[in-house]
């Protein structure tokens, strides 16, 4: 197996974890903070490891983010910069990341999408291509995906577990 099959391979194991995070809820469960709404909600938690992905892919290949060629900064309207992924952000800004279920959905196909196109043009030296210097050892791009990758399931792992601590809504 290649190693752009693995990552492949990977970054469908992402979308396996997110889709069941959406079904059947409402944009109110979604935006749900347990913990006396200290913790980070299951609508910011999705939109977070999209953004990451997208953001990150983009960079990756030289393209423009899909949030914003496809119109999906608009179509959310939060009241946050353009360029925002959600690093730092404090209650307030969690709280502002609030979407629809199948806006979330689609936003995340869409950047699914696009990683999976990315990455059938990869070659094994592509995947050895030094992109950051700042780290010891520099960071390549199978690094920089690996990487993508554990982050987008460690959140989606957090909104599954949010997911369970919804309270019964009648």
């Amino acid at each position: 197996m290649a190693s752009a099959d693995i990552l492949i391979d990977s970054f469908n194991r992402v979308r396996d974890a997110v889709h069941p995070l959406t079904g059947g809820l409402t944009r109110e469960q979604l935006a749900f903070r347990a913990g006396a709404g200290t913790s980070n909600s299951m609508s910011w938690l999705i939109w977070h490891l999209t953004r990451v992905q997208d953001s990150q892919v983009a960079d990756l290949a030289g393209s423009e983010q899909i949030w914003t060629s496809q119109g999906f900064f608009d179509r959310f309207g939060m009241p946050l910069p353009v360029e925002d992924t959600g690093y730092g952000h404090d209650s307030i800004a969690v709280d502002s990341v609030v979407a629809d279920p199948a806006l979330l959905v689609e936003y995340f196909e869409a950047v699914h999408a696009r990683t999976l196109e990315y990455l059938d043009t990869l070659s094994e030296s592509d995947l050895d291509r030094i992109i950051d210097t700042r780290w010891d050892p520099p960071v390549t791009v199978a690094v920089r995906l690996v990487s993508t990758i554990d982050d987008d399931l460690q959140h989606a792992g957090q909104a599954a577990f949010a997911r369970g601590l919804l309270p019964e809504i009648e």
